[in-house]
């Protein structure tokens, strides 16, 4: 055995926990994303999907990626810089940044990619990043690539973020970069206090993470820029195809001058391979139904209201979310896999949130809401979730 390999095998805790048979990942689905799938054998209640809008499983949406695969085959083989650039990928482009109210749009093969490609080459030496402490890990390894000074704020914290500016200095590009929603805690950035902070300081951009916020919030789901009324004032919007678009991939919208800079510059676009034909499809015909379907959305937020005001009843702690994502914080990383794992038993699935997801005192499990869940299975939900939360006395 190798140094490498020495020193890997006394990373043992995913074993630990399979022998309590707490372990909770990559447990295998095996039929489409819905409201209630089979795990194993075992029927449970979705509760732990990015699926807001409901739309995995819908045969529109199938239909259009079966007849994109038919058109163009499989893949493109090459980058989009090069030899994998469909029209395909074209229209969806022109479409997603008029959507969001950007004049141009590039489309990546992961929202991954897109936070890491776009953040690492923004900016120079010379310049900062500055970001929230709760933000997604793409962003934190995007702002890790770059060559500019980076800065963090306390979570939500205007005054601290002030004070980062304030470090910074007035010739120098100040991007701050933050989640629209959070991932995690369901909480939304105050975006129209830190627009103010732009106006105040000199040379401050703004990239906002549409990830969560996409299909959710907004005028037909255009995000939370739109739902603030800020989109012109935001310099930069991100999103996700894998959560409300029902497929797999990313974005960013801007200017002409930023993207034509992004389209030769940013390294995740220009080295990898294009995204395929048929998630391209996808996720295009996602967002026709999204504008054509309001309902939707309706649908989403009127079970988001449901389920919130039944977890406040049964007196389950959920912090400050303001969203479709719920949660329901344990404060003790045993206790949270101990929970996953009694709720899955009891038919319920749901995601344990633990370090460095969070901080240790804040562990918690993740339940998210789609458009296509009904109050009754909400309510079996909860019923099943009180009683694990109260024989591991985290509730009374």
């Amino acid at each position: 055995m190798g140094i490498l390999q020495d020193r890997l095998s006394k990373y043992t805790l995913p074993q630990e926990y399979k022998a309590k048979g707490v372990y909770p990942y990559f447990r295998a689905i095996e039929g489409k994303q819905g409201t209630e799938v089979e795990m194993g054998g075992h029927h449970v209640l979705m509760f732990g999907s990015n699926a807001y809008t409901g739309l995995p499983g819908d045969k529109r949406i199938i239909e259009a990626g079966i007849k994109a695969m038919e058109k163009y085959g499989s893949g493109c083989a090459g980058s989009r810089f090069l030899n994998g650039t469909l029209d395909l990928h074209l229209q969806l482009e022109k479409e997603l940044s008029a959507f969001v109210g950007k004049e141009d749009a590039l489309c990546y093969s992961t929202g991954f990619t897109v936070n890491s490609g776009v953040i690492s080459c923004l900016t120079g030496r010379e310049d900062y990043i500055i970001c929230d402490d709760r933000d997604h890990a793409s962003i934190v390894d995007g702002r890790r690539l770059s060559f500019s000074t980076c800065l963090k704020y306390k979570h939500n914290d205007m005054a601290d973020l002030e004070r980062q500016l304030q470090k910074c200095s007035p010739e120098s590009v100040k991007l701050i970069v933050v989640d629209g929603v959070f991932s995690m805690e369901g909480d939304l950035a105050p975006l129209p206090e830190i627009v103010s902070l732009k106006h105040k300081y000199p040379g401050v951009a703004i990239m906002v993470d549409e990830a969560h916020g996409l299909g959710v919030f907004g005028r037909q789901g255009r995000g939370v820029c739109d739902h603030f009324g800020l989109t012109d004032e935001v310099d930069l919007i991100m999103g996700t195809f894998s959560k409300s678009l029902a497929s797999i991939g990313g974005f960013i919208a801007a200017d002409e001058s930023i993207i034509n800079w992004l389209r030769h510059n940013s390294r995740t676009y220009i080295f990898s391979a294009s995204n395929t034909p048929a998630a391209t499809a996808c996720a295009l015909e996602a967002l026709h139904i999204l504008q054509q379907e309001p309902e939707r959305i309706e649908a989403l937020w009127e079970v988001t209201r449901y389920a919130l005001k039944r977890f406040k009843e049964e007196g389950f702690e959920i912090g400050d979310t303001e969203s479709p994502i719920i949660p329901l914080y344990v404060r003790d990383t045993e206790k949270t896999f101990v929970a996953t794992a009694r709720a899955f038993d009891a038919g319920v699935f749901i995601n344990p949130v633990i370090p460095p997801a969070c901080a240790p005192h804040d562990t918690l499990v993740r339940f998210a809401l789609m458009a296509t869940h009904t109050k009754e299975q909400v309510d079996r939900a909860v019923a099943a979730l009180k009683k694990v939360f109260q024989e591991l006395e985290i509730i009374k």
